[in-house]
């Protein structure tokens, strides 16, 4: 039974690699402007960042390829869009949702091609919640005067929307679903690393016969960013992205009169007390953490366990990094993907290193890294000291740092102790002791027994520098109204 058991764990995954066959990449991308492919006059390469492989040129949008875009938009909304009744925008929601489905397979396979994430999570994770998205802001576009009872919710206009290269399909959805919805154009910027999602996309706003002008989709780097939210004719901004950015665009802005929101980074506190179940626990960790390589805002990136427990769900988790699998991000076997571009996985690499040399100890387990792309192990670090860089700072990487606390006020002092409210995990068998810790956390999300979880219907966003409005639900189409209390409404 022992030689029987030993070579059971003997067996390894087979390489299950989803094809890419079904994705029909161009050799190069314009601007897609006023329902029209726009020539830019500078371009650059995309790459995947799994194999460092060339994967198309794309526009580096000028300043005025986006005074172009939001003209378009302008244009759009002052004329068919805005007169359309309700009803119709609706459907035009409900189409895209549609063909989002229908294309899910040819999304998830760019996304993670483009991106480096897994395919599973591409395909489990991001494609059905970018279509329920759209589903659920469909239902919404005729119903606003319900929504928001005597305020008479009317549309702001042109919106600028920038993405950041993390989930590029889903922070879409998130963005321009409400948008029109409340009856707005778009002009959107992808992540300069990962724009194939949105320029796909386009095809899909093709299919749904969406009038022309309505969304447009400018690529390129911060210079295109800061011509979006410079330019005077667009009438709300909404950013996802780092922090320092998103204090930029609000200086920017300032005194403008436009609308904004920022969803910008998060040091989540994952804290488990001595009551809960711990295998459960571990497997939140992990998913808080390591998932999509811990490219996510709210990322579980610190750990706070209750010392009594901390040996065991220690050992326990350093027995569960050994099994996941880091490799090929179209590997239906994979766990953790490639990072997404070197200049990310440099940034990774010098905080493990001040992690190190402030005198955390370091676990990783034993995996064998692809010789080619951008690739980082999944990291442990225990004896963390709440004054360390890698417990204070984003890292947006595969790195977890681990500290204690030995009350629930310890928990929740330590979980507070940090620039950044976006979110929080609480594990513990007893409610009281949720609905407790819930109230006390500075988080604008807290999860109770499970970590990353989202539904169109319920808002997300942050406190203090992790930002402020929130997407998803009814607190997601606020921002995108005007209302007769103009100068009070919460959000934009």
């Amino acid at each position: 039974m022992t030689e029987e058991l030993a070579a059971f764990r003997g067996f390894a995954y087979a390489a299950a690699p989803e094809s890419r066959a079904i994705v029909r990449l161009e050799d190069g991308y314009g601007l897609f402007v006023g329902g029209e492919w726009r020539a830019p006059a500078e371009t650059y390469t995309t790459i995947s960042p799994a194999s460092e492989e060339p994967l198309a040129q794309v526009g580096q949008a000028s300043a005025e390829d986006v005074g172009a875009a939001v003209g378009a938009a302008r244009a759009a909304f002052e004329g068919e869009w805005s007169a359309l009744r309700p009803a119709e925008r609706a459907k035009y929601l409900f189409r895209i949702a549609r063909l989002l489905q229908e294309r899910a397979r040819e999304f998830a396979v760019l996304e993670s091609l483009n991106g480096g994430k897994p395919i599973k999570e591409s395909r489990d994770v991001d494609l059905p919640l970018a279509a329920a998205h759209f589903f659920y802001y469909a239902g919404w576009a005729d119903k606003l005067e319900y929504a928001f009872p005597n305020r008479r919710p009317r549309p702001r206009g042109v919106t600028g929307q920038i993405i950041p290269w993390n989930f590029p399909l889903l922070m879409l959805a998130w963005k321009i679903a409400p948008a029109l919805a409340a009856g707005n154009t778009v002009v959107l910027k992808p992540a300069e690393t990962t724009p194939l999602t949105a320029l796909l996309f386009c095809d899909v706003l093709r299919q749904a016969e969406l009038p022309a002008g309505v969304v447009n989709i400018v690529t390129g780097d911060g210079r295109t960013g800061a011509a979006l939210v410079e330019h005077p004719d667009v009438d709300k901004i909404a950013f996802t992205g780092s922090t320092e950015v998103g204090k930029a665009i609000q200086r920017e802005l300032a005194g403008t009169g436009k609308g904004l929101t920022l969803e910008l980074g998060g040091k989540a506190a994952n804290i488990v007390f001595d009551d809960a179940p711990l295998d459960q626990a571990v497997e939140g960790i992990v998913n808080g953490i390591y998932f999509n390589q811990g490219h996510v805002c709210c990322a579980g990136s610190r750990l706070l366990v209750q010392e009594s427990i901390q040996q065991p769900l220690i050992e326990k988790l350093k027995r569960r990094l050994a099994t996941l699998r880091v490799g090929d991000p179209l590997d239906k076997n994979t766990d953790v993907g490639a990072i997404n571009s070197a200049t990310q996985l440099q940034r990774i690499e010098e905080f493990v290193a001040a992690g190190e040399l402030e005198g955390a100890e370091l676990y990783q387990p034993p995996c064998t890294l692809p010789e080619r792309g951008y690739w980082f192990a999944p990291t442990v670090f225990t004896n963390v000291a709440q004054s360390h860089r890698i417990a204070q700072e984003e890292i947006f990487g595969p790195v977890l740092s681990v500290l204690t606390f030995r009350t629930p006020e310890e928990a929740v002092e330590k979980a507070n102790n940090t620039a950044y409210g976006l979110s929080a995990g609480v594990w513990t068998e007893k409610g009281s002791r949720i609905l407790w810790a819930a109230q006390r956390l500075r988080a604008g999300v807290v999860w109770a027994n499970t970590f990353n979880r989202f539904d169109p219907t319920s808002p997300f966003g942050g406190y203090k520098e992790s930002g402020f409005g929130r997407e998803g639900g009814l607190h997601g189409l606020e921002p995108y109204l005007r209302f007769d209390e103009d100068s009070t409404e919460w959000g934009g």
